[in-house]
């Protein structure tokens, strides 16, 4: 785990290649989350239900998933910078366009164009940032890390002060956002060498016959059911301003980034990245639940609280993905991520749903459940789970063209 510990002075002396594309990194980022604060305005905007708004995740994370086997195919024989480009320019369109819509329908088809132009530039980024970064990877990926944090945290603070006017705000603002970050990477950016193999659509699918990369994806499904429950439905649950919302979920991200960037690393070097990882998810079932049954005021607690446990939850479910096989890191995050995407494209379907037919408490349980199942994945599992990342660190680093957005 020792590429955490990248000291700040390798962190910030970066060429301009590499900012530019943290900074978009940032935007993208935000996206995933711009929409938490607005989604009870767009359901009233658009005379929707709780059900149809939260169909933005489904639309946009299950075209995610479906993405990843395609990134790579694109980013071998494009390269790094072409894809990139793509990527934002997707979103710039699909962005402003979803601030147009007049029907939730229309949204939920934008978003999820937006959602293939998010994948195409994450899942390249991180490569990206690696091979133009100055000091090796380990501050690039701490750079990566901490643009991940931060988009995740001021992503609902966006949608909060710019859908406080218009729910239609926050999608042209993140359109002109990305726009900047084009030209940004247009003007600083140079094209990168290609991977020596180019990869085939099949390769993620086929690395997933490693037992061990199974295994973590199927424990992230189930831990990604959990972590976007709370993304998509807790909104609908808290009933706030998106001010006051907006504040809660940008508070959610900072304990996110912290927690993912610096306390992760010292409790994996202390207790060992299973132990940890087996622990977090059971204190995260813990919390959904209380989250579901406590009054608002403890659910506003238990949802910041949460990103604590996600923080560490994602630092290390990455690193399991990128080095527990012997597949190269690309094809084998991109098979971990086809399989997790599919629970955050089903929890924003599922959890409005579930409580139609139940009550509001049931999604938080269901919710705990699957950080159990996620947990009981790494305990049965564990042996395959052992294999360290650093055993493959010289094999990944000549291999590495196009790392696929992990976290």
């Amino acid at each position: 785990m020792d590429h955490f510990d990248a000291g700040a002075g390798g962190l910030l002396r970066q060429p301009k290649a590499v900012w530019a594309t943290a900074g978009a990194s940032v935007v993208a980022f935000m996206g995933i989350g711009l929409v938490d604060p607005i989604l009870p305005s767009i359901a009233q905007g658009l005379d929707a239900t709780a059900g149809q708004v939260s169909l933005l995740f489904t639309s946009y994370f299950l075209i995610t998933a479906f993405a990843m086997l395609v990134t790579g195919f694109v980013s071998s024989r494009i390269g790094g910078r072409r894809t990139l480009l793509l990527g934002l320019a997707l979103v710039v369109v699909f962005a402003g366009l979803a601030g147009t819509s007049d029907t939730v329908g229309q949204l939920v088809g934008y978003r999820a164009g937006w959602g293939l132009g998010n994948a195409l530039f994450v899942s390249t980024a991180l490569a990206v940032i690696v091979g133009a970064a100055a000091g090796g990877s380990a501050a690039a990926i701490l750079l990566y890390e901490s643009a991940l944090g931060l988009g995740m945290a001021c992503g609902p603070l966006l949608g909060a002060l710019l859908g406080d006017a218009s729910w239609r705000y926050p999608f042209f603002g993140t359109a002109a956002l990305m726009a900047i970050g084009f030209l940004g990477i247009t003007v600083f950016l140079q094209e990168q060498p290609k991977p020596a193999r180019r990869t085939s659509l099949l390769d993620p699918l086929k690395a997933l016959g490693h037992g061990g990369l199974a295994s973590a994806a199927v424990s992230a499904f189930f831990y990604n059911y959990t972590f976007f429950t709370v993304l998509a439905f807790t909104p609908f649950v808290l009933d706030m301003t998106p001010y006051a919302s907006g504040a809660v979920f940008f508070a959610w991200g900072l304990l996110l980034a912290v927690f993912s960037v610096l306390v992760a690393p010292r409790l994996q070097r202390r207790f060992g990245s299973l132990k940890v990882l087996g622990g977090s998810l059971l204190l995260l079932a813990a919390d959904v639940l209380v989250l579901g049954y406590g009054g608002h005021t403890t659910a506003v607690v238990c949802t910041i609280l949460s990103g604590a446990f996600i923080g560490v939850n994602n630092t290390v479910y990455t690193e399991l993905a990128l080095g527990v096989s012997d597949a190269p890191r690309p094809i084998a995050s991109a098979g971990y991520n086809f399989v997790r995407w599919f629970a955050a494209a089903a929890a924003p379907f599922f959890a409005p749903r579930i409580e139609e037919w139940t009550d509001i408490h049931v999604p938080f349980v269901v919710a705990a459940v699957t950080a159990v199942l996620g947990a009981v994945v790494v305990v049965v599992r564990r042996e395959v789970l052992t294999h360290e990342a650093a055993e493959s660190e010289p094999r990944h680093a000549a291999e590495d063209g196009v790392t696929v957005f992990a976290n």
